[in-house]
């Protein structure tokens, strides 16, 4: 009975994890926070991105892209998002000697804490884009 009752539950929307849970208020404060003090510097601290975040830098390289509505970050699956903030932008996320200013923060931040700040960066995004990612990452699971 537990078994039938938990297969006719809702389940979180594809793409989405609930260690990223944008209704956890504490988890949210506590991404905020550690968005604030880690991730602002760069991609700013209403989320907005680096000026022209679609042009290459003289290096060759991408500026920081947003976090809110703007951006494609809201394009990925939370899994998605987790492995590029721990382990920088490297393969399988970019392609191989791919070169990207975002570092792994995994030897800064601990797990919930990187999972804290998805939520927070979540917890940004209008009601707009929230069906068009479940679409988006659902046609990606398939």
């Amino acid at each position: 009975m537990v078994l039938l009752l938990a297969a006719c539950s809702e389940s979180a929307p594809p793409g989405n994890d609930p260690r990223a849970n944008p209704r956890d208020a504490a988890k949210v404060a506590l991404g905020a926070k550690v968005y604030a003090q880690h991730c602002a510097a760069c991609h700013g601290a209403k989320l907005e991105g680096e000026l022209d975040w679609r042009r290459r830098k003289p290096n060759g390289r991408m500026p920081a892209p947003p976090h809110d509505d703007e951006g494609h970050t809201w394009h990925h699956a939370d899994s998605v998002l987790f492995g590029i903030t721990k382990r920088g932008l490297v393969a399988p996320y970019a392609p191989p000697n791919y070169e990207s200013d975002m570092p792994a923060f995994g030897g800064k931040l601990s797990d919930d804490e990187i999972w804290a700040v998805l939520a927070f960066i979540k917890s940004r995004w209008s009601a707009r884009v929230l069906p068009i990612r479940a679409e988006m990452t659902r046609n990606a699971a398939k």
